[in-house]
């Protein structure tokens, strides 16, 4: 990779390299996540998130090649920050860059943060930026990290 990583507005074909990589089982585990039947994915991302303008969403490209998205919304009164990257951009600074510009866009703060607690890789890119723990919380079994990034949480 040259580093060449960049943000840009989300395209109805990205929609299906974002669901491969939800399903990829190595991300599945280590986010603690349980993916969609390809319907449900569809009407969510259409409806919840291209379809709000209240949620802030863009593709991460490396090199030109879709890497994954970064998505802020509200949840209640809180904003939240979520992020997928395909396993093949792991490791590469890919989450840091992008990470980084998706911040200087998305100026809302308090923004929170919930990674599953196993992902240290998730907690540490997010205390990089600044995010600071103030908890956790359960999903289901599984125990979240909550961080936030400015306000007191």
């Amino acid at each position: 990779m040259s580093g060449q990583v960049c943000l840009r507005d989300v395209g109805p074909a990205d929609l299906e390299v974002f669901f491969a990589q939800e399903h990829d089982p190595e991300a599945l585990r280590r986010s603690s996540w349980r993916p969609r039947e390809h319907e449900a994915f569809m009407k969510h991302w259409t409806t919840k998130v291209l379809g709000d303008p209240s949620v802030r969403v863009q593709a991460v490209t490396a090199d030109g090649e879709l890497a994954g998205n970064l998505v802020a919304w509200w949840q209640g009164d809180r904003r939240f920050l979520g992020y997928w990257l395909g396993r093949e951009f792991w490791g590469r600074g890919v989450g840091t860059r992008a990470l980084t510009l998706f911040l200087e866009r998305e100026t809302t703060r308090p923004l929170h943060a919930d990674p599953f607690g196993e992902n240290t890789g998730s907690v540490r890119l997010l205390e990089k930026h600044g995010f600071r723990r103030t908890g956790t919380v359960l999903h289901g079994e599984a125990e979240h990290i909550m961080l936030v990034l400015g306000g007191e949480g």
